[in-house]
This record gives structure tokens, C-alpha cells and sequence, in this order.
């Protein structure tokens, strides 16, 4: 879970009620909310400064930390414990330094903030969440939704980024196939290519290429450091980008893309137990659901169901026409609809959904390894190729 878009981070300084000024960075959804937040602590704002999204230190919370916390919450809430105190044993379970900003929501709820609007200003906290909170808060089943909430990413954490690692585990390997190389085009091939011309052994076309080849990145060493140096510093500065491209290079891979899509249903099933659970309206739940898919036909196809369901469509007639969803899918949710168990039939695709994650990432991963076998063969055999062809003329010239 991220941090909600909305939200900006500042530098600020303000008056400390016992006298002093206090400097430090916080997250809010303005200047306003910021003040405001400041005002609840006695302290009074005198200025800002908004921080760009790339200069933002500030670790947010993760999936992770997110399944901890809520664990945690629904077992203290559960027993009877007020929620401030929850709060206080739920910031130990975090990362180190997230603990501060579960503190500062423990402030503003004893302050009087409801839970939900807290979560909002403290920030990594998304939409979905704070909906889960406040439709929570509205039924007195805090305790219930944060199992809720706790269940669903911790199924989210088992296959969250399984396409991603897909896709970084081939990187690294031909990262390490062209690094070894790149180390025997520069300093092996040539150092062997001149040694045999300077004996008067003959050399291959092939070999004298590569040599050519190796000997030029040699002279030009700093060169091409300095064009890998630029390449690092712009995949930092443009990390956004490059993530965004990333993703639409998996959505649109074959193989690939059928794990992305079982991911995303997994994640929006998950979401979506979560909130029918708590007691949101199936139309609301939907609209906030549909922000966890970055699927374009599926998010696009979800955004129509919802709004045919506020004209007053009927969910079982509507469901049969989001075709980016599986026939098997559609058809058990509209057998849900009918029955009156929506909230039992979202976990068990959200369960079935993770199941297939797992076993098309086993299948792509049985694909994946013979191609890199190839690959790196076709790397290093090449180099491998022009160093053994002169010796094989030379042995066959001197028998």
C-alpha cells in the first residue's frame, strides 16, 4: 500500500507551546492540513516549504509493515483495548522508522481525530484502507476490519511483484553474462589476439574482429564508464518512468502478462472481501476497488459496472459483460448474487487467483531458464570461440 497521492511532504517551522521553535518534516494533504494538524499538537505554524516527490526521504510503510499493524489492531481491539493504547503497541511492529508516524496518528486520534481522517494525514495509508476504516468506524467493527485488512495483504504480500521478480531475475543473469563479457572483450581477447599476431600464428577473421572490437573499448575504457555512469544516474532520476515502462513492457509480454493479470485479480477479490465485509455498498466498493488495478481494459471495464449499478443495474446481469474477467470467474459470481454471498465468493477467488499466480509463475519460470542457458551460451561461447579458433589452425598446422 502506498501513500496516498494526495499527499505532499513539508519542511516546516513552528512555535512549540512551552516556548521554542520546532523544525521538521511532516506529510499533508496542503499547507491548511498541516496547520491544522500542527494546531492539534499546540504548536502553531510559521512556515513551509513543500519538498519535491524525489527529494522526499520519508519511508513509508509496507505491505508488510501494513499486514503487521492491522494484525496487530484487530488482536488488541478484539480483547478490549481502547484504540490509543493499540495504537501504542501496534507502532512496535512497524519498522523503526515508520514508528514515528504511527505514533503521530496515536496523537491526533487522542486528540479527538476520528481513525480514518488520521490515517489520511499521517499519510501511506491509501484510499482503499481509509474506506475499510471509516465504513468500520461507522459500524463499531474496527477490531473486524483490520483482520479483514490484515488477511488481504498478507495474500497480496505472497504474490505481490511475482511478474516483477520474473522479469529481474533474467536481468541479473544476463547483467552478470554481459559484464563477464564485456571483462573478456576488453582485457582477454585482445591481450591473446596481439600475442598470437606478434608470434606469427595466423588469426582468424573472426578473432581479428572481435580483438578490433575489444581493443577499441579498451582505449576507450573511461568512456564507456562514463556512458554506464550516465545510465545509472538517469535511471535514478527518472526511476518513475522507467517503473511505469516496466509495467506496461509486463502487461503486454506473453506469458508475462497472464501472471500480471492474476495479480491483479488477486489484488482487487482481496480488496474487494475486505470492503463488501465492512459493511461498504457493493457500488462504493467497486469504484475504490477499481483503483488497485492497473489492468486498462479491466480498470475500464470495472468503472462501467459501477456506474451501470448506481443507474440500477442488477450485479448479476452487469458482470456477465466485464469480459476481461474469466468466464469460470463471472459465472461463480453471478451463481454469489443470487445465493446473497458476495463476501465468501470475493475470498475464494481471491484465494483461487493467488493459486494461480503461483503456478504460471512456476510454468514461465520452467520456460525462462533453458532460453537463458541458450543466451548466455551465445555470450560467452562467442568469446570463448575466438580464442580457440586460432589454436585450433595452429595444431592442425603444426600435425
Amino acid at each position: 500500500m502506498s501513500r496516498a497521492s494526495i499527499n505532499s511532504s513539508f519542511i516546516y517551522i513552528a512555535n512549540k507551546p512551552a516556548g521554542g521553535k520546532a523544525i521538521g518534516v511532516r506529510t499533508a494533504r496542503s499547507h491548511r492540513a498541516l496547520a491544522g494538524a500542527l494546531r492539534k499538537e499546540r504548536q502553531v505554524l510559521l512556515k513551509t516549504w513543500k519538498l519535491p516527490a524525489w527529494a522526499v526521504n520519508e519511508t513509508e510503510l509496507s505491505l508488510k509493515d501494513h499486514a503487521e499493524f492491522d494484525a496487530q489492531l484487530a488482536q488488541l481491539l478484539d480483547r478490549g483495548v481502547p484504540l490509543t493504547e493499540a495504537l501504542e503497541v501496534a507502532a512496535s511492529v512497524v519498522k523503526s522508522a515508520n514508528e514515528d508516524r504511527i505514533l503521530r496518528l496515536r496523537s491526533l486520534v487522542a486528540q479527538g481525530t476520528s481513525f480514518s481522517d488520521g490515517c489520511h494525514q499521517v499519510g501511506s495509508f491509501d484510499e482503499v484502507t481509509c474506506a475499510v476504516y471509516k465504513a468500520a468506524e461507522k459500524t463499531g467493527d474496527l477490531a473486524g476490519a483490520c483482520k479483514q485488512l490484515s488477511i488481504g495483504a498478507r495474500r497480496r504480500l505472497e504474490v505481490s511483484g511475482k511478474a516483477a521478480t520474473l522479469m529481474i531475475y533474467p536481468c541479473i543473469v544476463l547483467s552478470i553474462a554481459l559484464v563477464a563479457g564485456l571483462v573478456m572483450m576488453t582485457l582477454v581477447i585482445p591481450t591473446i589476439g596481439e600475442s598470437m599476431a606478434s608470434s606469427g600464428i595466423e588469426v582468424p577473421m573472426f578473432t581479428k574482429i572481435l580483438v578490433s572490437a575489444g581493443s577499441m573499448l579498451r582505449d576507450n575504457i573511461l568512456f564507456l564508464l562514463g556512458g554506464f555512469v550516465v545510465i545509472i544516474v538517469g535511471g535514478i532520476l527518472w526511476r518513475g518512468t522507467l517503473a511505469k515502462l516496466a509495467v506496461q513492457l509486463t502487461r503486454n509480454m506473453p506469458f508475462v502478462r497472464d501472471v500480471v493479470l492474476e495479480q491483479e485479480l488477486t489484488r482487487f477479490f482481496s480488496v474487494m472481501g475486505s470492503m463488501t465485509r465492512s459493511g461498504i455498498v457493493l457500488s462504493d466498493a467497486i469504484a475504490v476497488s477499481a483503483g488497485v488495478i492497473g489492468h486498462p481494459k479491466l480498470n475500464k471495464d470495472l468503472q462501467r459496472l459501477q456506474q451501470r449499478l448506481i443507474e440500477g443495474g442488477l450485479f448479476r446481469s452487469l458482470i456477465e459483460k466485464v469480459e476481461a474477467l474469466p468466464l469460470a470467474t463471472r459465472k461463480l459470481l453471478v451463481a454469489a448474487d443470487q445465493a446473497g454471498d458476495l463476501e465468501s465468493a470475493f475470498d475464494s477467488l481471491a484465494k483461487d487467483h493467488a493459486q494461480n499466480v503461483d503456478k504460471k509463475t512456476a510454468r514461465l519460470m520452467a520456460m525462462l531458464e533453458p532460453l537463458l542457458i541458450i543466451i548466455l551460451f551465445m555470450i560467452v561461447g562467442t568469446m570463448i570461440l575466438a580464442i580457440m579458433l586460432p589454436m585450433m589452425n595452429m595444431t592442425g598446422s603444426v600435425l
